[in-house]
């Protein structure tokens, strides 16, 4: 097997695999806030992990398969929702093209960046994406969605930011980084 298809082989079993994760965290270890239909999601720190990882496609199916299975086995589809997770792992996969974290590299200046770099992901989808959708699909009052879509920014950049980063470090820290073994 070549490596072309020796990384797709690797990407599909990611989508998976992802998937099936990205639904497990959403349905069983959300946690739900005083505003309707908004929780403090691991989910989504686990998706910047894999964006990184893998890249953007494959993170934006973890995101929409994810969401999509776990909004169907709990208390039904909402697309808008969905889509936008998909909009947020194919962003986390962007962010991930300039970080070297799968050559170990994750320093201060990488943290800063990504930050910067989720925050502004998470900024477009939920306060922008995910609203507009909710309006023009589902005819949703804007006042409500778009409150929703700021907390869940908020939360989902917060949740990013602390979970995301020490999944990435953890991550960064059990590559070999480049240049690092000597022969003796």
């Amino acid at each position: 097997m070549n490596n072309k298809q020796n990384s797709s082989l690797t990407q599909l079993v990611a989508i998976g695999i992802g998937s099936a994760v990205f639904f497990i965290l959403g349905r069983f270890l959300s946690i739900p806030t005083p505003v309707p239909n908004t929780s403090v999601e691991t989910t989504y720190p686990f998706l910047a992990l894999m964006g990184v990882i893998y890249g953007p496609i494959p993170a934006a199916l973890i995101g929409l398969i994810g969401h999509a299975v776990k909004d169907l086995l709990t208390y039904g589809l909402w697309w808008s929702w969905v889509l936008t997770s998909a909009v947020v792992g194919f962003g986390f996969g962007l962010i991930g093209k300039q970080l070297k974290v799968n050559s170990g590299q994750f320093d201060k200046n990488d943290m800063i960046r990504f930050n910067v770099a989720q925050v502004i992901v998470n900024a477009i989808s939920w306060i922008v994406i995910a609203p507009v959708l909710d309006i023009l699909i589902y005819a949703e009052p804007a006042s409500k969605v778009f409150t929703q879509g700021v907390v869940s920014a908020g939360l989902n950049s917060l949740a990013v930011g602390i979970l995301g980063t020490i999944l990435l470090k953890a991550y960064a820290n059990t590559r070999t980084k480049a240049g690092s073994l000597k022969k003796d």
